[in-house]
C-alpha cells in the first residue's frame, strides 16, 4: 500500500474532506518534494502541491504523482478559495505546524469573503505513518548508523586532553561530510567535565581534561534519514565516581535493549531502564525520556518516556539513552539507535561502550 493510499485511509475515518499538510518533512515522505516550503492538500481522490516561483520546476521533478499549483501570497490568499473550487466544507490542518497568526488571518478572510470552509484541527495523523519505516528507508537509517558508528570510532583519535570542545566537535563535522553524510541532524554536542552534566550542551571553549567525562552526542543523514548516537568517555587512568555511574547507566541501557518488546507503550518501555536508575539511587539525575523515534526528523514518533501511550510495534526505529547527570560533576549518556524486528530490539548501532580512552 502506497504512503497516501495510508493516509486516505485515515481520512476516512476524520470528519472533513481533504488535510492539509504543511510540515517539511511530512511532504517529503508524502510527495517526494525536498523544497524548504510547500503545502499539499490531499483528499481521497485528489493530491495538491502548492508551492511558490522558487519551487515550481522541482515541484514537477520529484513531485511528478501530484498536481503542482504555483501560488502567490500568504496561506490565507490561496487556501480558502482553492478549497471552494475543490468543493471542500472541512479542511483539516497540522495544528503544530501552522502559527496562530497564519490561522487568525485564514478565519478573517474565511469570514470576511464568505467561503463555506471550517478549519479542523489535528496532529500525528502523517507522524504515526512515519514512525512505522519501510525496507527502504531502514536502509537509508543504517547507512546512516554505519557512518555515527564510524565517527565515534574517529572520536578516540580526536579526544585528548587541551583540545576544545568546539575543536572536537568540528573534527567529528568534518568527519561525517567527508564520509558522505548529508547536513548534520542537529548540532554535535562534545561535552566535557562539568558541561556533560547539560543533556543539550554546545560545544564551548573549554578543554577536555583528564578523569573527566565527556559526552559525545552525533548523527549523520543520509537521504534525508538520520541516526543518532551517543557514548560517553574519560581520558587517562580510572576514576571510582565515573565507573560507578557509567555501571548504572550502561545497565540501565542493556536491561531496556534486552527487555522492550512489541505491544509495549512508551512508557512502560521507559520504566525498564528508568527503575534500574531509580534502584540506584539517581532517579533525580534522570530527567529526560528514554528515547524517541528515529527517521526524516532525528526526533520523531514514538516517544519512549513517562506518560507516553505509543505503542511500539515492528518496523519502528527508536533510540534506547538513559543517562545520569550530577551538576558540578558531570555526565554520562549511552545512547543507540535500534530497530523493533520481530517483536524484540535489535541494535542498529554499533559504536564499542569502552569508556576509557588513554
Amino acid at each position: 500500500m502506497s504512503r497516501l493510499q495510508k493516509l486516505r485511509q485515515r481520512l476516512t475515518q476524520k470528519e472533513f474532506d481533504a488535510l492539509l499538510v504543511s510540515q517539511t518533512e511530512n511532504i517529503r515522505y508524502l510527495s517526494g518534494f525536498t523544497g524548504s516550503t510547500g503545502w499539499l492538500l490531499i483528499s481521497d481522490n485528489c493530491a495538491y502541491l502548492a508551492v511558490d516561483f522558487r519551487y515550481v520546476e522541482q515541484a514537477g521533478r520529484e513531485a511528478p504523482d501530484f498536481n503542482v499549483l504555483h501560488i502567490k501570497g500568504d496561506m490565507a490568499s490561496w487556501l480558502p478559495k482553492l478549497a471552494a473550487d475543490l468543493g471542500f466544507k472541512k479542511v483539516g490542518f497540522e495544528a503544530d505546524q501552522i502559527s496562530f497568526i497564519t490561522h487568525q488571518r485564514l478565519c478573517k478572510t474565511i469570514k470576511d469573503d464568505g467561503y463555506p470552509l471550517q478549519l479542523i484541527s489535528t496532529t500525528g495523523l502523517v507522524g504515526t505513518i512515519r514512525a512505522v519505516k519501510e525496507p527502504e528507508e531502514l536502509k537509508f537509517i543504517v547507512e546512516a548508523v554505519e557512518l555515527a558508528d564510524a565517527a565515534i570510532d574517529h572520536a578516540k583519535a580526536v579526544l585528548c586532553p587541551g583540545v576544545s570542545e568546539k575543536e572536537a566537535a568540528w573534527e567529528l563535522e568534518k568527519f561525517l561530510r567527508g564520509k558522505g553524510s548529508e547536513t548534520m541532524p542537529f548540532g554535535i554536542i562534545v561535552a566535557s567535565g562539568n558541561n556533560s552534566a547539560l543533556p543539550h550542551a554546545k560545544p564551548s571553549e573549554q578543554v577536555l581534561l583528564e578523569n573527566k567525562p565527556v559526552v559525545i552526542d552525533l548523527g549523520a543523514r543520509v537521504n534525508g534519514y538520520c541516526s543518532d548516537l551517543s557514548r560517553t568517555f574519560i581520558l587517562g587512568g580510572e576514576d571510582e565516581t565515573f565507573s560507578r555511574i557509567y555501571d548504572i547507566v550502561l545497565g540501565a541501557q542493556l536491561t531496556a535493549l534486552a527487555t522492550i518488546e512489541a505491544g509495549m507503550s512508551g512508557e512502560e518501555a521507559d520504566l525498564l531502564a528508568r527503575t534500574v536508575i531509580e534502584q540506584a539511587n539517581y532517579s533525580d539525575a534522570f530527567g529526560h525520556s528514554l528515547g524517541h523515534g528515529v527517521g526524516l526528523e532525528s526526533h520523531e514518533s514514538p516517544r519512549l518516556g513517562p506518560g507516553s501511550s505509543d505503542l511500539l510495534v515492528d518496523g519502528m526505529v527508536f533510540t534506547v539513552e538513559p543517562g545520569i547527570y550530577i551538576s558540578g560533576w558531570g555526565g554520562v549518556r549511552i545512547e543507540d539507535t535500534v530497530v523493533m524486528e520481530n517483536s524484540k530490539v535489535k541494535t542498529l548501532t554499533r559504536a564499542d561502550k569502552t569508556a576509557n580512552i588513554y
